[in-house]
Parts: C-alpha cells; structure tokens; sequence
C-alpha cells in the first residue's frame, strides 16, 4: 500500500489523532502561559528570583521526556494526567525567560510616567509593562509551542492522546506493511500542525502587537 493509500483509508483515524495531539498542546501551552508570565511578574525585579527563576525551569528540561513521563506514571496513572503535567512543565521555560527579559526591558522613563500619573502597582503592570513585555513574551510562547509538538509525541508511551500513538504503532510492527506509513503519517502530522501553529501565532502578533513597537 502506497503513503497515498494508507492517508485515504485511514485518514478519520488521523485527523482524530490530530485533533487530539492539537488540543492537548493548546491546553497545555495556555496553562504553561499562565505560570510562566505569573513567575516572571514576581521574579523580574529581583536578580535572584530572576536567575531562581529560571534556572529551576531549565533544570526541567534536563530530563529527558520518557523519563519524566515514566517517573509520573506510579504518581497520576495512564493517559491524559501524565501528559498534561509533562508538556506544562516542559513549555514553561522559555516563556519564563522572555517574561523576565521583556519586563526588565521596559524604558523606566515609562513606568515613571505611569507613575506620575497616579498608576496603582497593578496598573501599571497591566496597561504598560506588560503589553511593552508582551512581543518577546509571544515568542518565548512560540518556542513552547514548537517544542511541545514534538514532546507531545512521547505522550503515547503513558497511553496519552495525539499522533504520538501513529508513531509508536509503526515502530512496534517495523517489517509489516504499513510500518513506515504509520510513522511518516504521525510525524508530517506533527509538523503540520507545528507549521499551522506558528502561522496563527504570527498572525496574533500582527493583532496584538502595535506597529511601533514591532518596528
């Protein structure tokens, strides 16, 4: 059976797996957000909260992702629970290092300004650091993003959703017919969608980000 075939007769299977992959990185990667931008809001001011900071979350990523997901299985069980917690702690890095670099690199001239003007704390973090911040902090997203597409594919290891299970169907059965096709379908899947993820998160910048400051 050609690559060609295998799509068409097996393509509703795919696009569920696709489906799934997508959603679970979409999920992760909002939570992942969340924390990351949270942390570096309480640690950009302070130089070793900043390199605590980040050094805890690139420490992560030191483990290998088999291992983690393997480490989690006795603790949380199969499936979706293993998945969530390894792809959120795996795209936190990158998102907590551009947090604290964007925020660091607001002109102060600004905040004083904010400041002057009668600004809380809290809004001036919101109406002016934050949006100044938030160009590198959407490409530390895009990174993460990146990342945990291929992460994600670990994921069928524990028994979790996504293309990942493709890939593993096709490693077990090497020699059989349709091997090779089972691996080549989950992996362009993968980077199908890592292509159409990076598309939207450019066309967010364009959205959210003024021209000024893109220029």
């Amino acid at each position: 059976m050609s690559f060609w075939e295998y799509l068409n007769t097996r393509h509703q299977q795919l696009l569920t797996d696709a489906l799934q992959h997508l959603s679970a990185v979409l999920q992760c990667m909002v939570v992942a957000t969340v924390l990351g931008v949270v942390i570096g809001v309480v640690s950009y001011r302070s130089g070793w909260g900043g390199s605590l900071a980040v050094s805890s979350t690139s420490t992560i990523l030191t483990i290998p992702s088999l291992a983690a997901i393997g480490l989690l299985i006795p603790l949380v069980g199969l499936g979706v629970a293993p998945t969530v917690i390894t792809l959120t702690l795996y795209g936190l890095l990158p998102i907590v290092r551009n947090s604290i670099v964007g925020l660091r690199g607001v002109d102060p001239s600004l905040v004083d300004a904010a400041t002057g003007i009668g600004m809380s704390r809290l809004a001036r973090l919101c109406r002016v650091e934050l949006p100044l911040a938030w160009p590198p902090i959407l490409t530390g997203i895009r990174v993460s993003t990146q990342m945990l597409m291929g992460i994600a594919a670990i994921a069928a290891y524990a028994s979790g959703p996504g293309l990942g299970n493709e890939i593993f169907r096709g490693i077990a059965s090497l020699g059989s017919a349709n091997a090779i096709n089972q691996v080549l379908a989950g992996t362009l899947g993968i980077v199908v969608l890592a292509l159409l993820f990076d598309a939207a998160y450019v066309l967010l910048g364009r959205l959210t980000i003024p021209r000024g400051i893109r220029a």
